[in-house]
């Protein structure tokens, strides 16, 4: 028996390979001769880097680069030949903040650029970029200056003129490096569904801040869009990690894929999955909105014919989520179970492991069944 096993991480409780270890533990516990083949996956925000390591190895850089705040912090990337894997929480990240430290106002970008500048310089041609998890909102202006300081001709931009267009007349090197922007996001960059609007408030914004981060970003694009001729504002992922999918689809002319497609093409998961008599995924909460591109459906869609069985830690919609092909819907928490002790990780993990192994016994006993 064959069994693929790529759940996502459970938010402030797992991390996804946390959650495909106790997965298989529950496996091996009923099959002991499984051949278990646990998958670390991400959409692109937190573990997008550790998916990528696991599945194709390569080297982690690290080097001291900017937090948000400016502060210099530790961060790593993935580097595999002449390709790059760069995690923007790693450098720019809400994560790195106190809930008293978020001010998008204040929050730069900058140690992002930094990241790609370094990769860059160690001769990526191909860099992936996972937007999830910022705490910035400033369009990708920090991570544009970070390279113009690295790269540019002229050193630092001179005040009256944007770090971008200095960018782009200087750094020559950049148009010969492929980028691909992780994100599920299809928010533009400005107006009442941008981001702004959308994300900022979580990031800390007060309805104030909102509307001048929203103001600097269409005007950012204005200037932006009279240097190149063209405008990519409004473009599917403008908007996403606070404008930074702007500044890669205007200035690096980066294509822009959903974060698990993006990942499962490039491990080759159809192919993992392959000759595979069951595959498990999972994340923290499942609903109709699992449905609009969330992680499970990627697994669900490259799994080919196999059965796709899905956990989580809270289940709504059950009857939708069958109906999208998954053969088996199944919440891991036992009724009655407070937040507080179902996000506990050795509570989490030992439901994860009894509810795959109490699965796994129905369909060792009823060995015609499809369902998990």
């Amino acid at each position: 028996m064959k069994i693929v096993v790529a759940i996502d991480s459970f938010k402030g409780c797992l991390t996804s390979k946390e959650a495909n270890q106790a997965a298989a533990e529950g496996i091996r516990s009923v099959c002991p001769q499984a051949e278990v083949v646990q998958v670390p996956v991400s959409d692109g925000g937190e573990g997008f880097i550790a998916a990528f390591h696991a599945a194709l190895g390569g080297h982690l850089v690290e080097l001291t680069v900017r937090d948000p705040l400016m502060r210099p912090i530790s961060a790593q990337y993935l580097l595999l030949d002449k390709m790059a894997v760069i995690e923007i929480a790693q450098a720019s990240g809400l994560m790195l903040l106190t809930t008293k430290e978020r001010n998008p106002m204040v929050a730069t970008s900058y140690g992002t650029g930094q990241l790609v500048a370094d990769a860059v310089l160690k001769g990526a041609e191909h860099i992936i970029v996972g937007l999830g998890g910022s705490a910035t909102s400033d369009a990708g202006v920090g991570m544009l200056q970070a390279l113009t300081d690295a790269f540019g001709k002229h050193g630092n931009t001179p005040e009256h003129q944007s770090p971008a267009c200095s960018l782009w007349d200087d750094i020559q090197k950049l148009k010969h490096t492929r980028f691909t922007i992780a994100s599920d996001v299809k928010n533009p960059l400005c107006g009442e569904n941008g981001a702004a609007h959308v994300f900022a408030p979580q990031k800390g914004a007060t309805p104030e801040m909102v509307q001048q981060l929203d103001e600097q970003a269409r005007k950012f694009a204005e200037i932006s869009a009279l240097h190149f001729g063209y405008d990519r504002s409004e473009q599917d992922g403008a908007g996403a990690a606070g404008g930074l999918g702007y500044a890669f689809l205007q200035y690096m002319n980066a294509e822009c894929k959903p974060g698990i497609d993006l990942l499962l093409e490039t491990i080759k998961f159809h192919e993992m999955a392959r000759g595979a008599d069951l595959v498990i995924t999972g994340e923290g909460s499942a609903d109709r909105q699992t449905l609009m591109g969330k992680l499970p459906m990627g697994i669900l869609r490259q799994s080919g014919n196999v059965p796709v069985c899905l956990i989580a830690g809270r289940i709504s919609d059950k009857e939708e989520l069958l109906k999208a092909g998954f053969s088996h819907v199944e919440c891991i928490n036992p009724e009655g179970i407070t937040l507080e002790e179902a996000m506990r990780k050795e509570v989490a993990t030992r439901n994860i492991r009894e509810t795959v192994k109490r699965g796994l016994q129905i369909m060792t006993e009823k060995p015609k069944a499809n369902k998990l």
